[in-house]
């Protein structure tokens, strides 16, 4: 079923009234935005399968011109690069002032996306806690609309019964059983990004900025730090975990959190700036999971997102001040050859 509304004011969510329920009585509407019809056609006939209610919302660029008239309780954009990779000045300027107010209204946005677009997607949905998915599946795309649905947090799901909660629950339940069919439906996926990071994703930095201020983590020592290891052993460490790969199942051994980890101290170390995209390579991981890594490593201070002064559209990783205090202590407690390489 495809609903729309053509009174919202511009730009405005008005989380209880604008949108209707279903009929179990639950918030289940989707605003569905992407550049090609038959992509966005997909997107709805998924989640009608999944008893979702949706809404076409158009093109990317009608979130910049006029009045948006068609927000749900997700918003779910498929945003694709363009031949000569990235995206241009507009669609950035409609993402982001898509997730200023997705930021404010309690929505919840997810983002599909390809890998030559990942910098800038990230970079420019930096206040509304966006999920972004890398080259999903139709499968996984809809199993993450599911597992937002539960989350929303507008006053009509605060106000829900306890039945009503389970039954969110169990719809949620429903739609990755029907994700699982889709999977079946689905494309051959091209083969995931695994070339090395190209140089314009790691660039040198004049200065590698630290936390600072009320809201940084809390040192995890009072005295001064040992320097950081020699970066070309760091190297080794990584390429030696790497290797792994090529006598094993690679899933055996994932740890994408302490190897992003490694990566950074090396590139700490080597005073280079670390993008998005090089990072989730890093991971040595599917680009979505290491997306989610990345961001409860950015939530809990672990990590830092650093914007890019000469070019707004971009955002860089880089460890926290602690961080790299705790991994210099680290490489000075592991002083041997073999513990290093464990």
């Amino acid at each position: 079923m495809v609903q729309t509304c053509d009174t919202l004011a511009d730009f405005s969510y008005d989380a209880a009234g604008d949108v209707g329920r279903d009929a179990a009585g639950l918030p289940a509407r989707v605003s569905v935005f992407a550049d090609s019809p038959r992509a966005r056609r997909q997107m709805i006939d998924d989640l009608e399968g999944a008893g979702l209610l949706s809404v076409d919302g158009g093109v990317i660029g009608d979130l910049l011109d006029g009045p948006i008239t068609r927000l749900g309780d997700v918003v779910l954009i498929e945003v694709s690069a363009r031949p000569q990779g990235g995206l241009d000045g507009r669609e950035l300027a409609a993402l982001s002032r898509l997730d200023m107010r997705i930021a404010r209204s309690g929505a919840q946005l997810i983002v599909s996306t390809a890998m030559d677009a990942l910098d800038d997607v990230f970079a420019v949905l930096d206040q509304s806690r966006a999920q972004i998915l890398v080259q999903p599946s139709r499968a996984e795309r809809i199993v993450a609309v599911g597992r937002v649905m539960a989350n929303v947090s507008n006053s009509r799901v605060r106000e829900m019964s306890e039945e009503d909660r389970l039954n969110l629950l169990h719809l949620s339940q429903q739609v990755e059983a029907i994700a699982h069919k889709l999977e079946g439906l689905s494309e051959h996926r091209a083969a995931r990004l695994s070339a090395a990071p190209s140089g314009a994703e790691r660039q040198p930095a004049s200065a590698v900025s630290s936390a600072s201020g009320a809201n940084a983590p809390t040192p995890l020592f009072n005295s001064g730090r040992p320097a950081l290891p020699d970066p070309k052993l760091v190297r080794q460490m990584i390429a030696g975990r790497q290797a792994r790969a090529r006598f094993f199942d690679a899933e055996l051994f994932a740890d994408p959190a302490w190897d992003m980890l490694l990566d950074l101290t090396a590139a700490h170390a080597e005073n280079a700036r670390v993008s998005v995209t090089s990072l989730c390579i890093a991971a040595g991981v599917p680009a979505t999971t290491a997306l989610r890594w990345l961001k409860q490593m950015v939530d809990s201070g672990i990590f830092e997102r650093v914007a890019d002064d000469a070019d707004r559209r971009r955002a860089f990783i880089e460890l926290s001040k602690a961080s790299a205090d705790a991994m210099a202590r680290y490489f000075e407690m592991v002083d041997t050859p073999l513990a290093k390489a464990a």
